[in-house]
């Protein structure tokens, strides 16, 4: 009897074992079958996405037109922080926002000790990068700037100007503003309040 029950319990072993072999190699073939549809519609799409970043064009700087120079009456103060003495402007009408996503604009800085300064620049919002165009000279003319090429916008807790102008007035949300009048409303009026 002890021979018929452990032959009984062999058998039963042995069953839920082929059971279990079998169920497997159904889940294998069904596992293949799944892999062999996906694989064709994961090459489609990944050579879809390759064909539509391949459409975007590489970014191409257009030329800077140098503006006239800054008259006072189109200057907009802005604040660039308590820790400098500095009076910063921008000339509302040097304002452009181009196809390229730079926003170019004429800086006009008046320092505590009497100088003023005033270069015509840009900001590339795409990169927080900042780019001297030109040099304003005391006649009215400009000189074009000696190396001109794009530098990042690094923090700096004094002499923040670019900053500002970067992250409150012409990139907000790291985006060109859409037009210079939403510039001129930004330097105007402030940024909006920061939301919680």
């Amino acid at each position: 009897m002890s021979r018929d029950r452990s032959r009984q319990a062999h058998d039963a072993r042995s069953s839920r074992l082929e059971c279990r072999v079998r169920w497997a190699g159904r889940a294998l073939i069904v596992a293949a079958a799944l892999a062999a549809s996906v694989g064709p519609a994961l090459a489609q799409w990944r050579e879809w996405d390759t064909d539509f970043d391949e459409d975007r064009k590489p970014w191409k700087e257009i030329e800077a037109r140098i503006p006239s120079a800054p008259r006072t009456g189109d200057l907009v103060p802005f604040e660039a922080g308590a820790a400098s003495r500095h009076r910063f402007y921008v000339d509302a009408r040097s304002l452009s926002v181009g196809d390229d996503g730079v926003v170019r604009y004429t800086l006009v800085i008046k320092a505590a000790g009497g100088a003023t300064n005033v270069t015509y620049e840009g900001i590339r919002c795409e990169l927080r990068q900042q780019k001297y165009y030109a040099v304003g000279r005391a006649d009215g003319n400009w000189v074009r700037a000696r190396n001109p090429q794009w530098r990042r916008i690094e923090p700096q807790d004094v002499n923040r100007h670019h900053n500002v102008l970067y992250a409150d007035f012409l990139c907000p949300g790291k985006q060109p503003v859409k037009s210079v009048r939403e510039a001129l409303q930004l330097l105007s009026y402030g940024p909006p309040p920061a939301s919680n």
